[in-house]
């Protein structure tokens, strides 16, 4: 009985990613006064203490908030603050409220794949091997003694988290939590306590103000007018510190915006709205001004008009991108492209690495001509569970390294910036089918090509809607009849047009050098001596189709 032949998952179709509407720029607040720092000191600490409060209280309400409760909070929040103040607060409370609700239900389906992975493993017996796609049992009776144990740790988790969801409240750690555990183990985190309660203090300030279309500037609690005066409405407590009419504070120094200015000048002008936060660096101390709007939202071009001047495919690993133009026509032109960066050091560092190699893609990309890039649709989701992997560190290491979600934040908005479309494909058998059919064609002598370059050919080509996978290769020059048996690329339209070539007749191509499928099997009709075929005539088939 002969083995099923493996079906392959369906592939999703390409389509063009929609444009990112919010903008935010950043600048630093210069030349401040010493008053000018303890002013801005003083409403971070006061408004931090509200929001912590306001979030503490909205939490525990679980599933009983209404109109009425927010009303109230909001009421409370406004006899110490202001109303606008107080609805900055109650609209982050609710982000991060809606944001840590996601983090749960996120946390809750890892849960569920770690249990579900390791009664399957618990279930075989111990030492037996896995199969392709599927881990097998446990290597000792030690090791499956230790995982029935994290298996009872993971139904503790899940039934915590499960309540949570069920009753509403979220945990939430103001000011991170891996802020809150380096207090714990200072030498680790090379920090003293007097420099760890900076952080931790400047982390839960609260000193970010919603913009209001109409209103002068765009923004009545933080106003930063076109000449760069920054002034902020201060809180009731607070104002008897004021030093201009109307209960505000004008700081002496003066902002800028080097990057998109023009636009922001644009938007304040015409009273849009602009909301701004003011963020405290403790390791430089310093003051920096972020300035944020929305776009309204832009159709997305065709996927036609996407690929009509051919486009980059780009495969994302976790130290390079490695990226190949195509052709409209999917054909590799040129030589591959690498583009590295090293994700270590601190968060600002990895952000920083991650721009600058999106910068060069993206300018190699607008020398090239091309108006589209095509990139994996990745989230790793299903393969990041310890789990899955169990002592294979480095594989987990490496899907983990992947970053694929700042990839897709960061390549939106900086490819709408040099004018070039995203489209995102399946990434189901890229790798794979790259590097079987595409990197020993494209390997000589003078040009190496690796599997991320061959995946990046894939991509691109299935961005293109050609497909990945190529025809069988023609026989060697000596055993046909020179010219005759040569691949033809199908259209993308074209029916099995991956599958194998087939004569006029329906058959597939013979592989005995008569050429004739009904005698492919017959050895008697081989080139031997003594046989038959050597003084019978010999009929070749004429050239087969292409489906």
């Amino acid at each position: 009985m002969s083995e099923r032949k493996k079906l392959f998952r369906p592939i999703r179709d390409p389509f063009v990613v929609q444009d990112a509407t919010g903008v935010a720029i950043r600048t630093r607040l210069k030349n401040l006064a010493p008053a000018d720092d303890k002013v801005i000191r003083l409403i971070g600490a006061h408004m931090g203490g509200l929001a912590a409060a306001d979030l503490a209280l909205y939490s525990r309400a679980g599933f009983e908030r209404n109109k009425d409760t927010w009303a109230g909070r909001k009421q409370s929040l406004t006899a110490q603050s202001s109303s606008r103040w107080a609805g900055a607060v109650t609209k982050g409370t609710h982000d991060q409220y809606a944001l840590a609700r996601r983090g749960q239900f996120a946390y809750r389906d890892t849960l569920y794949d770690g249990i579900r992975m390791l009664l399957n493993r618990l279930s075989l017996p111990v030492g037996e091997k896995g199969t392709k796609g599927k881990p097998g049992g446990y290597r000792s009776q030690g090791e499956w003694f230790h995982k029935s144990r994290r298996l009872n740790i993971l139904h503790a988790r899940l039934a915590a988290v499960e309540e949570d969801i069920a009753t509403g409240r979220v945990h939430v750690v103001r000011g991170g939590k891996k802020l809150a555990r380096n207090r714990h183990n200072l030498a680790a985190a090379g920090l003293t306590e007097a420099g760890w309660r900076d952080r931790w203090e400047a982390a839960r300030w609260f000193l970010s103000a919603d913009g209001e279309s109409g209103k002068r500037f765009g923004n009545e609690t933080i106003r930063v007018t076109p000449d760069g005066e920054v002034s902020i409405k201060l809180p009731k407590p607070l104002e008897h510190l004021a030093n201009a009419p109307r209960g505000r504070y004008v700081l002496s120094g003066r902002v800028s915006f080097a990057y998109r200015g023009d636009e922001w000048a644009d938007r304040i002008t015409g009273n849009r709205a602009v909301a701004y936060e003011i963020h405290y660096d403790t390791v430089k101390s310093r003051w920096y001004l972020t300035a944020s709007w929305k776009r309204p939202a832009v159709q997305a071009i065709a996927l036609g008009a996407a690929r009509a001047g051919g486009l980059i495919g780009v495969d994302t690993n976790a130290d390079h991108f490695a990226a190949y133009f195509l052709d409209k026509h999917g054909n590799p032109t040129g030589n591959p492209q690498r583009f590295g960066y090293h994700l270590t050091g601190s968060a600002n560092h990895r952000d920083a690495q991650l721009r600058h190699a999106l910068s060069r893609l993206l300018r190699w990309a607008t020398r090239t001509g091309v108006t589209a890039i095509a990139v994996e649709d990745l989230d790793f989701c299903d393969g990041k569970t310890r789990e899955k992997f169990g002592r294979k560190k480095r594989l987990r290491q490496l899907i983990h390294g992947i970053p694929t979600a700042k990839v897709k934040a960061r390549l939106v908005n900086m490819a709408a910036e040099h004018g070039l479309a995203l489209v995102a494909v399946d990434a189901a058998y890229t790798s794979k089918w790259g590097a079987e059919h595409w990197k020993m064609p494209l390997t000589s002598s003078k040009r190496a090509i690796t599997r991320h370059d061959a995946a990046g050919i894939a991509i691109g080509r299935r961005a293109l809607g050609h497909p990945i996978r190529r025809r069988t290769k023609p026989p060697r020059h000596h055993q046909s009849d020179g010219d005759g048996h040569r691949n033809v690329q199908a259209e993308p339209a074209t029916r099995r047009r991956e599958g194998l070539r087939r004569t006029r007749n329906g058959t597939s191509p013979p592989r005995a050098a008569t050429g004739r499928a009904d005698t492919a099997g017959n050895q008697r009709v081989q080139h031997r001596s003594g046989h038959a075929t050597e003084h019978g005539p010999c009929q070749q088939d004429s050239l087969p189709l292409s489906f």
